[in-house]
């Protein structure tokens, strides 16, 4: 069996030479915390498959039940326009997906997702992504590839907050939204649908994510966390509903493009609401 999750040479990509002096029993520790054999026994029977076919398999193998509502609100797939899908990320894994595997099977997988860099391990996810890693070479390469995507032939799917949602006042709600959703829409004329699903991850992660945001604030150490969270999320039940097309021609100079962002986060959490 091929190994497709391997923490040593993850650390030599992201370290270089230096990942040699990462001490062999934080390596073990990482392994344990990813589940890396968990994963790469998942990878190895799902390896013929792609896209969504792939996130299908997924949701199958966590044993999760996705309740959707709203699907009225979803664009009709003979739609000639393009639209830009954006949610909140209240899990940091199980929610990117479950609504990657709604949207993919409506759109016969075409969407692309904005994601972090590190998920391009996972050959099945690969194709559906345009990576995300703002340092070094695609750093430099960030700012062509986002426009690549947003002039392309399929929708997008992004998590605008960047992080997972964060437990701030016992609320567990995302932080800031960025405003790249926003100005690349109204640019492309990308009309935006909100999309809201419910979901937490353990009272640990968030204890360690504020530990984290405060005293790490360059090193995103929960994120190292969040196959696990993943884990301990097997057989739960999950609600993702759709809101109606926010139209880029609303999206006027009445607000900056961080106040449109933030007004779009206010409406994504409206959601669960309005549906019931």
């Amino acid at each position: 069996m091929k190994k497709t999750i391997d923490i040593d040479q993850i650390l030599k990509s992201k370290m270089g030479k230096k990942a040699r002096w990462v001490p062999r029993p934080l390596v073990w520790w990482l392994r344990h915390i990813v589940h890396e054999k968990q994963v790469n026994d998942f990878l190895w029977d799902v390896r013929d498959l792609k896209g969504t076919e792939w996130l299908q398999a997924c949701i199958k193998f966590l044993d999760v039940t996705l309740i959707v509502k709203g699907l009225e609100n979803m664009p009709a797939k003979d739609d000639p326009q393009r639209y830009t899908f954006v949610s909140n990320h209240p899990l940091g894994g199980i929610d990117g997906v479950a609504i990657g595997s709604i949207i993919g099977e409506h759109y016969d997988g075409q969407f692309r997702y904005l994601v972090n860099d590190l998920l391009m391990n996972l050959p099945g996810l690969a194709p559906l992504c345009i990576p995300i890693n703002k340092t070094g070479k695609q750093g430099r390469d960030f700012p062509a590839m986002v426009e690549a995507g947003f002039q392309g032939y399929s929708h997008i799917l992004m998590f605008p907050a960047g992080l997972c949602s964060r437990k701030r006042n016992g609320i567990i709600r995302d932080l800031e939204w960025k405003k790249t959703f926003v100005s690349k829409s109204i640019e492309y004329q990308r009309d935006i649908v909100p999309i809201h699903i419910e979901g937490r991850n353990s009272n640990f992660f968030y204890r360690l994510s504020n530990i984290s945001d405060r005293y790490f604030k360059k090193v995103n150490i929960a994120m190292l966390f969040l196959a696990d969270e993943m884990f301990k999320n097997t057989g739960k039940t999950f609600t993702i509903t759709f809101g109606k097309p926010i139209p880029w021609q609303s999206l006027t100079n009445e607000k900056t493009p961080i106040e449109w962002a933030n007004f779009i986060k206010e409406e994504v959490y409206k959601l669960p609401q309005r549906q019931n």
